[in-house]
């Protein structure tokens, strides 16, 4: 059952202290009133109810799928200093295997991407303005379901709810030619998101991984991505990029503040050229030239392997924020409580990277043209991992620089698992945006409600971190 019921959430117990950093923001510097009087608990996002009769395997009870899942991504409105925006993934999903292979169930199969733009008022209080659904360029609505292989896709399986497959027709038998399993060259699983001052937008995602250009209306205008075969594509990203790791591609999207130059993050350690590579602490960021089309890529170092880096965003031409997280909860919710959970905001200055295409060859040194710079006939990812990052700077090549700008779980005992979401609000605040993944979760296939503790549900939560930013 698909209900239209609208919920609007009270405020969330956790307490929000001051963190410390440096910036140049795009919006207004008009004073803000609710920055001063801002809940320090912090404010919880309103949401909708997309389904509530499936029943969690736990406790035997229904539960509500909300809509909810603002939290993939997040970004200042260009010229309204107290809006942001925020973008869902490709929507409610989980592992499951069925008759026709591995693959995810979607509890509702047309959910559409999103964006949401909300508005904070002078008392904290945060409203949804309006829902901006992502369109093909003929206009009608893309889904959140796999790509085909040629694109990115890798090679999972949508089921239903009930476990019997997405269909071309789901009210005919499966056939493959006929009616075969439904997949969509245009489904997004968004994980970046990017506002220009003309109203469109890019959005990142963590498959392909595709960066789609929308206009105001959530048209697709514009696509770059890493298959040279893609007639859709503006600018094309390396071919090392093929090569992303499942469900971890660019996580992150910004753009540099004179909105010439996209720079994305990827999320892990690629699988360059196998999955044993993506076990490690290097990850790649890449810039695009909107208007050569030029790319550049850097290296970024995480604190370790396997790590999540979640969200960039812009401070100058050079200076990033990074969220590095890992999975962890700090108070448990459905896994043990992890009190060393890590939820950082890092500075970087790419200015202090080697830009990859300036490293010098040589007998040891090679470009590849799928696999990228190789050292010893290892790509990058090896070569880090069985050596270190020592190694790599004998030849040069240095990682980005970094530096703590704020620990989340410190500053205000973060209970999440996700931290996703980054507003540049002003000089002196930033907004910190989690996941909730719908308010699900899943336990062998089976979804069920997404409990930080035995009585509150995770839900889309906005922090205000208060900090000398000049």
């Amino acid at each position: 059952m698909i209900t239209n019921k609208v919920i609007l959430v009270g405020l969330v117990s956790t307490v929000v202290l001051a963190g410390c950093m440096s910036q140049t923001t795009t919006s207004s510097e008009q004073p803000l009133s609710f920055l001063d009087d801002f809940p320090k608990s912090g404010t919880t996002l309103p949401y909708s109810v997309l389904r509530d009769d499936l029943v969690d395997g736990k406790t035997n009870e229904t539960f509500e799928v909300r809509n909810g899942g603002f939290g993939s991504a997040m970004t200042a409105h260009p010229t309204r200093s107290n809006q942001f925006y925020a973008l869902t993934d490709r929507g409610p999903n989980a592992n499951y295997t069925g008759d026709y292979g591995k693959g995810k169930t979607f509890p509702v199969a047309d959910y559409t991407p999103r964006i949401g733009l909300f508005e904070v008022a002078d008392d904290g209080q945060v409203s949804l303005v309006k829902q901006i659904l992502l369109h093909r360029p003929d206009g009608t609505l893309i889904s959140g379901l796999p790509n085909s292989s040629a694109l990115g896709g890798t090679g999972e399986t949508p089921y239903h709810a009930n476990g019997m497959p997405v269909l071309m027709d789901d009210s005919q038998p499966y056939n493959q030619q006929s009616n075969p399993i439904k997949l969509d060259d245009y489904g997004l699983d968004g994980e970046g998101l990017v506002a220009l001052k003309d109203g469109s937008f890019w959005i990142s995602d963590e498959y392909g991984p595709h960066i789609v250009h929308y206009d105001a209306n959530g048209i697709e205008i514009g696509r770059i991505n890493a298959f040279q075969a893609d007639a859709r594509n503006t600018h094309y990203l390396p071919a090392v990029f093929q090569h992303r790791r499942a469900n971890r591609g660019m996580e992150g999207l910004a753009i540099t503040p004179d909105e010439t130059t996209l720079v994305g993050i990827m999320q892990s350690t690629m699988k360059n050229p196998d999955k044993a590579a993506q076990k490690g602490n290097l990850t790649r960021i890449v810039t695009v030239n909107l208007k050569t089309g030029d790319t550049e890529q850097y290296l970024y170092r995480q604190e370790k392997n396997e790590n999540s880096n979640s969200e960039i965003a812009a401070l100058t031409q050079d200076q990033f924020l990074v969220i590095e997280r890992d999975g962890s909860f700090l108070l448990g919710g459905p896994k043990k409580a992890n009190p060393n959970a890590q939820k950082h905001v890092y500075r970087i200055d790419l200015s202090t990277g080697t830009p990859l295409s300036q490293v010098a060859l040589s007998d040891s040194v090679k470009r590849d043209p799928n696999h990228g710079l190789m050292i010893e006939g290892l790509t990058l990812e090896q070569y880090a991992q069985q050596n270190g990052w020592s190694a790599l700077a004998q030849y040069g090549i240095q990682p980005v620089s970094k530096s703590l700008v704020v620990d989340m779980v410190k500053e205000v005992s973060y209970p999440h698992d996700k931290m996703e979401g980054l507003w540049v609000i002003d000089h002196h605040h930033l907004g910190v945006l989690n996941d909730d993944d719908f308010a699900t979760w899943s336990t062998n296939g089976q979804l069920e409600q997404k409990y930080l503790s035995t009585d509150q549900v995770d839900a889309n939560q906005l922090y205000i971190i208060k900090a000398d930013l000049l």
